[in-house]
């Protein structure tokens, strides 16, 4: 898809809510305008970041799957 991540944070291997909470944090350090790649291979993740993604005004940019595994870019607000 060619999107240039800032930072990026693996969580696979864990599952909810401990994706979220570590993407939170991470959001949380970021400046406004940068990208955060979350590499998980649990299902609900991204949907779950989409969620909290909305609620805090943050842009969900793209979910890639790919073999079980989804990249998920997110901008900061």
């Amino acid at each position: 898809m060619g999107i240039i991540a800032d930072f990026e944070l693996d969580v696979r291997g864990q599952c909810c809510p401990y994706p979220l909470i570590r993407t939170k944090e991470a959001m949380d350090d970021m400046e406004s305008e940068e990208i955060l790649l979350v590499i998980a291979n649990e299902n609900m993740t991204p949907q779950n970041i989409t969620t909290w993604a909305k609620k805090t005004g943050n842009m969900m940019i793209a979910v890639e799957e790919n073999g079980g595994i989804f990249n998920i870019y997110i901008r900061k607000a």
